[in-house]
C-alpha cells in the first residue's frame, strides 16, 4: 500500500467516525429552546437515526456481506448468532445498569462499515467515498442521541462523552487499515464480521431502538425479529435470489 492510500483511508474514515462528536456537540446546546430539543428534535432524530441504521443493514452490510460471505444457511446463522450476541451482551449491561443502546447501535454500525470501506478501497475507490459519506450522515444523529442517552445517564460530564465519542472516532482508521492489510485477500472474514453485525442492528432496532416496538423487561419480540428477517433470507436464498 501506497503512503497515499493509508491517507486516503485515515482520511475517509476519521471524517465519518468525527460526525459522531459533532452530532453530540449539537445536542450540547440544549440551554436553547431546551424542552423543544429534547421533545422534538430528539424524537425526530432517534428516528432518523434508526432509519439510517436500517437502510446501513438493507443497502449496506446485508448486500455486501452476503456477497462476500455466500448465499447459504451459515450466513442466516451469523445474522442470528448477531442477533443473539447482542441480546447477550445487552442483557450483561442491564444486570449491572449501564445499558446504552444507541451508543452500541452506533459502534456496531461504524466498525463493520469502517471495515467495509477499508476492504472497498483496495477494490472500487469510488464506491467508498460514497460510503464514507454514508457513514458519516449516520453518525450525526447517532452522535446526537448517543450524547443524549449517556447525558441522562448521569455516568459523565458532557467534556467527557464528547471526548469519549472523539476518541471512539479513532476506531474507524483501525478499522479501515486493518481490512485493507488483513481482510481484503479474505473476503469471506469480512462478509461474516457484516452479517453479524446486521443482525445485532436489527436486534437493537426492535429492543431499543424503535419506541413503538419495545416492551419492557421482554426481549421476545426483538429476537422474533431477527429471526423472521431470517427466515425471508433464508426462502430467498432458497429460491435462488441474491
Amino acid at each position: 500500500m501506497t503512503i497515499d492510500g493509508i491517507a486516503y483511508i485515515v482520511v475517509l474514515t476519521l471524517a465519518a467516525g468525527l460526525c459522531m462528536p459533532l452530532g453530540g456537540w449539537i445536542a450540547s446546546f440544549e440551554h436553547i429552546q431546551r424542552q423543544w430539543l429534547e421533545r422534538e428534535v430528539r424524537h425526530f432524530l432517534i428516528a432518523l437515526g434508526g432509519g439510517l441504521l436500517l437502510g446501513a443493514v438493507f443497502q449496506v452490510l446485508l448486500p455486501e456481506g452476503l456477497a462476500r460471505f455466500g448465499n447459504s444457511v451459515a450466513a442466516v446463522l451469523l445474522f442470528v448468532g448477531g442477533g443473539l450476541v447482542v441480546f447477550l451482551f445487552e442483557r450483561a449491561l442491564a444486570a449491572r445498569r449501564k445499558e446504552s443502546p444507541q451508543l452500541l447501535g452506533m459502534l456496531l454500525d461504524y466498525i463493520p462499515e469502517s471495515l467495509a470501506l477499508g476492504g472497498l478501497i483496495a477494490t472500487d475507490p469510488s464506491l467508498a467515498l460514497l460510503l464514507a459519506i454514508v457513514i458519516g450522515l449516520q453518525n450525526v444523529p447517532e452522535g446526537f442521541n448517543a450524547y443524549r442517552e449517556m447525558l441522562a445517564a448521569g455516568s459523565a460530564s458532557s467534556g467527557r462523552v464528547l471526548g469519549m465519542m472523539s476518541l471512539l472516532s479513532l476506531l474507524g482508521p483501525l478499522a479501515g487499515l486493518t481490512a485493507y492489510w488483513l481482510l481484503s485477500e479474505s473476503p469471506a472474514i469480512l462478509g461474516a464480521i457484516m452479517l453479524t453485525s446486521a443482525g445485532g442492528i436489527l436486534y437493537l432496532m426492535f429492543q431499543d431502538i424503535a419506541p413503538q416496538a419495545r416492551l419492557k423487561k421482554h426481549w421476545a419480540p426483538p429476537l422474533g425479529a431477527v429471526i423472521g428477517f431470517a427466515l425471508t433470507m433464508l426462502a430467498s436464498i432458497g429460491l435462488g435470489h441474491s
